[in-house]
């Protein structure tokens, strides 16, 4: 499947150029072969998809409806390999995405299309969510998740019901580690998931979001404690 990956990305670009001519053709199918060659490589050292009507369907999905995403997870992946780093084909084959060994962003994992950089068994889930994410909407999966960022750097409406508690805003890194990256749609998607992979329906809040009095008020006459205990224990857990 690497080299029919390799031949849809040149192609369908090379078709989208062809609106500004024969020459926009040949540009904007030599950038992309650039990035696809190495990802229509990775995809079949790793054997990124499983060889079912499953690998089918998700391939299928990645080189039509969620193409973009393939390209550009393709440039993250064409980066990161001229970086030295390395392809992890245990954790990735058959599993409908690449896996990167390295970090991408010294402390983070990072997913962009179907590439992951970084991914652990501890945050597995949480990537993957980010994939699934990219293949549901598509075209629409990027711009969306650049206009959140955009708009919760300049307006932090996220500063209302923010756990200032437990993750406080103590300078502009922590402004968007702490606060813009938590809450920005597709992270709380994931982090929400997260908790409650963790704790089921226990009330405990996704990392950077307090919990609501109502919540605290229920928990509290559950539990028949005066309630602060239980406020440190949640706040504290940071995933």
């Amino acid at each position: 499947m690497g080299a029919l990956s390799a031949l849809i990305q040149v192609a369908v670009a090379a078709v989208a150029g062809f609106l500004l001519g024969t020459g926009g053709a040949v540009v904007a199918a030599g950038a992309v072969a650039v990035v696809a060659v190495p990802y229509g490589w990775a995809v079949g050292r790793v054997r990124a998809y499983p060889p079912n009507l499953r690998g089918v369907a998700l391939f299928a999905v990645d080189h039509s409806w969620s193409l973009a995403n393939t390209i550009a997870g393709a440039g993250f992946l064409a980066v990161n390999l001229a970086r030295g780093h390395h392809l992890d084909p245990p954790r990735c084959c058959r599993r409908g995405r690449i896996d990167i060994h390295e970090q991408a962003m010294r402390g983070y994992a990072t997913t962009l299309g179907n590439v992951i950089a970084g991914g652990t068994p501890a945050n597995e889930r949480h990537e993957d969510l980010h994939v699934r994410q990219a293949r549901l909407l598509g075209p629409l999966y990027l711009p969306l998740v650049g206009l959140n960022y955009v708009v919760f750097s300049v307006l932090p409406v996220w500063w209302l019901y923010h756990d200032h508690d437990g993750y406080p805003i103590t300078g502009p890194g922590r402004y968007f580690t702490r606060g813009v990256y938590l809450h920005v749609w597709h992270e709380a998607w994931a982090y929400r998931r997260d908790v409650r992979d963790r704790y089921g329906d226990l009330p405990v809040p996704r990392p950077g979001r307090r919990l609501s009095r109502r919540v605290h008020r229920r928990e509290r006459l559950r539990r028949g404690s005066p309630g602060e205990g239980d406020r440190a224990h949640y706040t504290n857990d940071k995933t």
